[in-house]
C-alpha cells in the first residue's frame, strides 16, 4: 500500500513540477516575441526566441512554432498553444495566426 501511493505522490508531483515550467515559458517567449523584426534571419530569431518546438508532427522548416498558450496540462504541445513563426527564403516574413493563415491561403510559404 506504501508503494502504491508513493507511486501516486511522485506521479503528482512531476506533474506539478512540469505544469510549473509552462507560465515560465509562456511568459519568456511573449517578451521575447516583442523583439522580432520582419526579415530577420533565422539565426537572429533564434538569438531572440531561442529553440523552437522540434518534435511535433506539425513543425516545418519554413514554419517555426513556440508555445505561447496554456490550454490543457497534459504534457503535449498542440498548434493551437504555439505561435507560428513564417519564414521565407530564410528570412521571416511575419508571426501569429493572423499572419500564418493569410500565408497559408496565399501560398506564401512552403512546407
Amino acid at each position: 500500500m506504501k508503494r502504491i501511493l508513493f507511486s501516486v505522490f511522485l506521479a503528482v508531483s512531476v506533474l506539478i513540477m512540469l505544469n510549473g515550467c509552462a507560465p515560465f515559458i509562456v511568459r519568456k517567449n511573449v517578451e521575447n516575441s516583442k523583439k522580432l523584426r520582419i526579415n530577420m534571419t533565422k539565426a537572429q530569431v533564434l538569438e531572440v526566441m531561442g529553440e523552437p518546438i522540434k518534435d511535433e508532427m506539425y513543425v516545418s522548416p519554413n514554419v517555426w512554432y513556440y508555445y505561447v498558450n496554456t490550454e490543457w496540462y497534459d504534457g503535449r504541445t498542440t498548434e493551437d498553444e504555439c505561435m507560428p513563426l513564417v519564414f521565407k527564403n530564410d528570412k521571416l516574413v511575419g508571426w501569429g495566426w493572423d499572419y500564418f493563415e493569410k500565408a497559408r491561403i496565399q501560398h506564401k510559404y512552403s512546407q
